[in-house]
């Protein structure tokens, strides 16, 4: 069977809804190629949900899972997780906050955590929120009795070339099975320093940052608006001390980043670490090593490119004067969860990634400077323009502005929806693949909250694209056409 090639033939049309993108067992996204399939996915529509051969992991109960569930145990809702700790951890997050008991069932090297209907919602935000999650090729692993990969060999490799692009020795590099798990990893080790104490969330934040902080923190205060938030920060810390900070460089899906050079002296004022989130910039074209004390990142979007493998990792930064306290915290807290077989194929892709992100790059701002150009486009949101100085900052020499783009089509409330399901690319959650990939991200992440996503200056008729590899002009011509919608 020939490999679809989605460059040049991508998945967009409504025919299509519910094909994993890409084709394959592994594949972290799904076909939502019109805007009422978005809606019907978010409303649990049969008729949309009932045609999705996958979707993103975290929030998608792969079948390879689902089997592994069942055959772990039959009766109740259960999910599979890597480790005993992380099962048990579950189970506590479950009693705490629904009341109800939940138990552990160790099964061919994965922990399967039992709980009642009532618990049901407690054990799937656990498995979205934390990104503790058994990988598709471990639950098929698993199934097939394998059990455990023992084998140190890529996670080595992978782990020193990471820490080659962080300037880092590689025992300062810790794999984890998603990027949120790198975040989950960062917000124990704060709470290990600083018992009790809640956590920051500096600018809009991608959504499962923030609700990890509110429900397995001990609380979150989102700071969302960039104008004001050093003198917002500043108010805040004169109330209340502070276990640590979180913010996106740039945020998504507004792409503006809050100024480290400020921000970063306050915080080492009052002694608050700030956990650094990179997945849009990459660091290949960031360094946050003079501002941040912790890096979480994902290694799923554009290290990987593919589309068909999860992965994160959390850096200690040696330069931050609470490297020594954050990373016994770290140490004392880690385990390694990066399954094998997902670690073998980041090691593969990891080496393309210089390459690629140049190339992604150059094809983002390209991109970007047509959409701004554009009369049917009213605003695009870039790295280059949203607080751009802020941004530049941390920019690397040679370092650009990425490759996601965010834009509000001109008379959006009518047309966002047409141009969206008219739009020649790939179409459905994630980003940072070699193919394009394009969402109407507030729906997508915000469904229930839209009016509070407004009231934060993010807009139910956004679309957000994050720009692949494809030819620069050829991909153009695509919004072109999908733009002359009237």
């Amino acid at each position: 069977m020939s490999i679809r090639d989605l460059l040049q033939d991508p998945v967009w049309e409504g025919t299509e809804l519910g094909h994993s993108i890409p084709p394959g067992n592994h594949a972290i996204s799904v076909a939502l190629p019109r805007w009422r399939d978005v809606v019907g996915y978010e409303e649990n529509d049969p008729a949309v949900v009932s045609k999705l051969c996958g979707g993103y992991p975290r929030f998608v109960i792969h079948k390879a899972v689902q089997e592994l569930a069942r055959s772990i145990c039959a009766e109740g809702s259960c999910l599979p997780f890597p480790s005993c700790r992380v099962a048990r951890q579950c189970v506590e997050f479950i009693q705490k906050s629904t009341g109800q008991g939940a138990t552990v069932h160790p099964w061919n090297g994965v922990f399967g955590v039992a709980t009642t209907e009532a618990g049901k919602g407690a054990l799937k935000a656990f498995w979205q929120h934390t990104g503790m999650i058994v990988s598709t090729r471990q639950a098929e692993a698993a199934l097939s009795g394998r059990g455990i990969e023992a084998d140190p060999t890529a996670a080595r490799a992978l782990t020193e070339e990471l820490a080659s692009f962080y300037d880092c020795d590689p025992g300062d590099v810790f794999l984890t099975p998603t990027g949120m798990a790198a975040q989950y990893e960062a917000l124990q080790a704060l709470l290990v320093r600083a018992p009790g104490l809640p956590t920051v969330q500096l600018g809009f934040p991608y959504v499962d940052t923030l609700k990890l902080q509110q429900k397995l923190g001990a609380g979150g205060v989102l700071l969302h608006n960039l104008d004001t938030i050093v003198p917002d920060l500043e108010r805040l810390l004169s109330q209340k001390r502070l276990a640590g900070c979180f913010g996106e460089i740039p945020g998504n899906p507004l792409l503006g980043s809050a100024d480290l050079g400020l921000i970063t002296p306050i915080l080492r004022r009052h002694g608050v670490p700030l956990v650094a989130d990179d997945v849009v910039a990459t660091p290949f074209n960031v360094d946050l090593s003079a501002h941040a004390d912790l890096i979480a990142t994902s290694l799923t979007k554009f290290i990987a490119g593919t589309g068909d493998v999860m992965g994160g990792a959390l850096i200690c930064n040696p330069r931050s004067p609470f490297y020594e306290e954050l990373k016994a915290a770290v140490v004392s807290l880690h385990e390694d969860l990066l399954w094998g077989g997902d670690a073998w194929v980041l090691k593969e892709r990891v080496a393309g990634f210089p390459e690629r992100m140049e190339r992604h790059n150059a094809g983002g701002l390209w991109i970007a400077e047509q959409l701004r150009q554009h009369p049917g486009v009213e605003r695009v949101w870039y790295p280059k323009w949203e607080f751009a100085q802020a941004y530049e900052r941390v920019r690397k020499p040679g370092g650009g502005w990425g490759a996601l783009i965010t834009f509000l089509p001109r008379d959006a409330t009518r047309r966002s929806e047409l141009i969206f399901d008219r739009l020649e690319i790939c179409k459905g959650p994630s980003l940072g693949t070699v193919f394009s990939l394009a969402c109407p991200f507030t729906l997508l992440a915000h469904y229930t909250e839209l009016d509070w996503a407004e009231s934060c200056g993010v807009s139910r008729h956004l679309i957000r694209v994050s720009i692949g590899l494809e030819d620069p002009v050829e991909l153009w011509q695509r919004f072109e056409r999908a733009l002359a919608v009237e």
